[in-house]
């Protein structure tokens, strides 16, 4: 398989799995870790854990932390074209788990320091990429887009297939719906969940969701968390798939699970119920188990 070069954020993940619902005010017990995170991080980690070539361009502080993350990603196998900037922290998400739920407390630090002209050096440094995959959090920062706008040029410009994972309901509400589509425009897979879809087709149904999506991304694929997915492609394809009945510890990462599985199955040739059953096992070992990367 030909490589594929994941664009967009590292971060430091805090995530606090908790016994119970939130006391507003007072103290709620938990399990807490920190791991990497990212959704861009999180989506090469699990391509790699396939056997994907995947090189990562981002950026971090230069800190402790940053060095840290990269360690990781290198050690799980991926290539990290990540710059360090001086007098900015490597991102950092407080995760707060429950009930099957998270919510996420943000810092994006260095990820906003990511620029075009790095993005051009990252991708003239790999001659063997075939596929360009974006995270929309570079598109939804002011400070990134830039960057994000440029990668999906310059994939344009060499002939490769490109995908863009919708990111968050909240920023992408606040960029707004016109905006944001325009800038994804033509992408070969968009990838939303059901918030996302909410914010960016309205109140339709799934599948009529992805179908209005489509005037816009080639492919659309709707993450319904434990609903399942929806496929749907200009060719009129619609294509279902149920999510895994698994016990779910912790929901941190698996939508970056489900966007690699299903990635690396439909860049190898794939169909869609076959590259749709291969992203919901990745989706279904991720909420297995704490954290948003693969088990090493």
């Amino acid at each position: 398989m030909s490589r594929v070069v994941v664009v967009g954020d590292v971060i430091t993940d805090v995530v606090a799995v908790l016994t119970g619902p939130l006391a507003t005010g007072s103290d709620t017990a938990a399990g807490i870790r920190f791991s990497g995170g990212g959704q861009a991080a999180n989506t090469a980690a699990w391509l790699a854990a396939q056997g994907t070539p995947v090189t990562l361009v981002a950026a971090i502080g230069d800190d402790e932390s940053g060095r840290v993350r990269v360690g990781e990603l290198e050690r799980a196998g991926v290539t990290c074209a990540v710059e360090r900037h001086e007098g900015y922290p490597t991102g950092t998400v407080i995760v707060l788990a429950q009930a099957g739920e998270r919510t996420m407390i943000s810092q994006r630090g260095a990820n906003l320091r990511l620029t075009a002209a790095q993005v051009d050096l990252a991708l003239a440094a790999e001659p063997d990429v075939g596929h360009l995959h974006l995270s929309a959090y570079t598109l939804l920062d002011a400070g990134s887009r830039g960057a994000g706008l440029r990668a999906l040029a310059v994939a344009r410009e060499r002939g490769l297939t490109t995908s863009v994972d919708a990111a968050s309901a909240a920023p992408l509400r606040r960029a707004g719906a016109a905006a944001f589509l325009s800038w994804v425009r033509d992408v070969d897979l968009l990838l939303v969940n059901t918030d996302e879809a909410m914010v960016l087709a309205g109140g339709l149904d799934p599948a009529a969701q992805a179908r209005a999506l489509t005037a816009v991304a080639r492919r659309v694929v709707v993450k319904r968390g434990a609903a399942g997915a929806v496929w749907v492609d200009r060719s009129g394809t619609v294509e279902t798939a149920p999510a895994r009945g698994v016990p779910v510890v912790d929901v941190t990462g698996a939508g970056d699970a489900f966007a690699a599985g299903l990635l690396t199955a439909w860049l190898a040739g794939a169909d869609p119920r076959a590259a749709l059953s291969r992203a919901g096992d990745l989706g279904a070992l991720a909420v297995s188990s704490v954290g948003a990367r693969p088990v090493p």
